[in-house]
């Protein structure tokens, strides 16, 4: 999603400048802050930065930290990294400690494309100075981390033309491979799921209903369980509409009680500049409220103004 402030309209010089002067001397003018940042794109925020510290020698993420805190600092932050180090630092988070949070690695890891997971890959191994499938090897078992190891080959294809024949024979593969059989052979859906493009795999999910008569979801949730089930599940859905998958992530942060304010701030960041557009609509599809009207009901102050400026 293009943000404003972009092409001949984008002056870092003079964003630096606003920035400098928001942070100056006593008090913080967080209006201003979230005026630039909050409607820039990625690409120009890391001009911003570098503009900042030639025009004042100054660190402009250290100012930040200095000058604001709670969850606009971290909106800010998130906002401020390079989509693949900010992916990488969230997978790093979803492995760090005991227990690892599967779902933040299914969201991340089947929802990027190819390129996206080549970039994360190397982003991962300067930081952490260790491989992407190392960790993952380490810190998930049995199918699930066979699934999340085929991904990280970034093996997928990418817009290649739809194969129909290829389609019916991979569907009749996905379907012996587990409701016509005892068992499941988990390397087949692997194979498929992880490989094929997402055109291929929407042809190949709709000859699967006319092979199985039912729809590759349903044979998934009674075939598999677990982490692997979520996976696989997460993978069908971002094929079939990721807006409407980003935009159920995103009810789900905000419904209820309280707020999940990690999976809010990922999900808005991440799919800022993706695919924002669709799934504003996608939600106000699903819940019959717009996304804006749940934010503003569910956070407040300057962090809520940030979300706002995000996906406006």
């Amino acid at each position: 999603m293009a943000k404003t402030g972009q092409g001949s309209d984008f002056h870092p010089d003079d964003d630096a400048g606003v920035l400098r002067k928001a942070m100056k001397g006593l008090g913080t003018d967080e209006d201003a802050i979230i005026q630039v940042l909050g409607h820039r794109s990625n690409a120009q925020r890391q001009e911003i930065k570098r503009i900042y510290e030639v025009m004042f020698a100054r660190n402009l993420i250290k100012d930040l930290k200095s000058e604001l805190g709670g969850d606009l600092l971290k909106v800010i932050l998130a906002c401020m990294r390079p989509p693949a180090e900010f992916d990488a630092r969230e997978l790093s988070k979803a492995m760090e400690g005991l227990g690892t949070d599967e779902e933040l690695l299914i969201e991340i890891m089947c929802s990027r494309t190819t390129d996206e997971l080549r970039a994360i890959k190397m982003a991962y191994e300067k930081k952490y100075k260790k491989t992407l499938e190392d960790s993952l090897k380490s810190e998930t078992s049995g199918d699930f981390k066979r699934l999340m190891v085929s991904l990280t080959t970034c093996g997928r294809f990418e817009d290649s033309a739809v194969d129909l024949q290829k389609a019916e024979a991979d569907a009749k593969k996905l379907y012996n491979a587990g409701e016509k059989r005892w068992g499941t052979d988990e390397a087949v859906f692997n194979s498929i799921l992880a490989l094929q493009s997402y055109s291929q795999l929407r042809a190949v999910f709709d000859m699967y209903v006319k092979v199985a008569n039912k729809d590759i979801e349903d044979s998934i949730k009674s075939e598999m369980s677990g982490d692997l089930e979520a996976g696989m599940l997460a993978i069908v859905r971002i094929v079939k509409n990721s807006a409407e998958f980003f935009a159920k992530k995103l009810y789900k942060s905000m419904k209820g009680a309280g707020t999940n304010d990690d999976d809010l701030i990922r999900v808005l960041v991440s799919r800022s500049e993706r695919n924002m557009d669709a799934i504003k609509k996608e939600f106000e599809k699903l819940y019959g409220q717009s996304l804006a009207q749940f934010i503003e009901n569910d956070t407040s102050g300057d962090y809520k103004k940030m979300l706002l400026a995000l996906i406006s």
